[in-house]
């Protein structure tokens, strides 16, 4: 499987991951979740936390900024391979880590596993349905080599 995405950088940030780095994060969650398109396809929008935060409030009726959003295709709506829209918050993402003590790379690349997983279907809005996205999560990124984010 080959994701194709669409990376724009809105933020300002100069140091993110690559995009072949975005791809691979991308790629292992759709493998993970047994995906079956075969070149499927996702936007992949970088964020400020003023973008972020009007995003959340317009999308979700929530007034702060967070550090994931995502956009899945409406159900029937006829939009051939592509999955739909993810938003990242760079500072966000970055300030998470340094809090958690993670590496940078290993939190961006949990964040795009858990907004493929939304863009998949997947939710964590009730407990049992968290509890398999997060083991999925998990999965996914040991498979990765990063460890649990949930337990870290």
């Amino acid at each position: 499987m080959n994701a194709i995405i669409e990376l724009v950088n809105d933020s300002g940030t100069r140091k993110l991951p690559l995009k072949r780095q975005f791809r691979h994060w991308v790629t292992a969650a759709l493998v993970g979740a047994s995906h079956p398109q075969r070149r499927p396809r996702l936007g992949i929008r970088i964020v400020d936390e003023a973008q972020a935060a009007a995003l959340n409030g317009q999308y979700r009726q929530k007034d702060y900024a967070t550090n994931v959003l995502s956009f899945p295709v409406p159900p029937g709506f006829a939009a051939g391979a592509h999955l739909g829209d993810l938003a990242l918050c760079a500072s966000m993402v970055a300030s998470e880590a340094a809090a958690q003590g993670k590496p940078p790379a290993d939190h961006w690349a949990h964040l795009v596993v858990h907004g493929v997983l939304h863009l998949l279907g997947y939710d964590h809005e009730v407990t049992p349905d968290a509890r398999v996205m997060e083991a999925l999560e998990v999965r996914i990124l040991a498979g990765l080599g990063i460890g649990d984010p949930y337990h870290s």
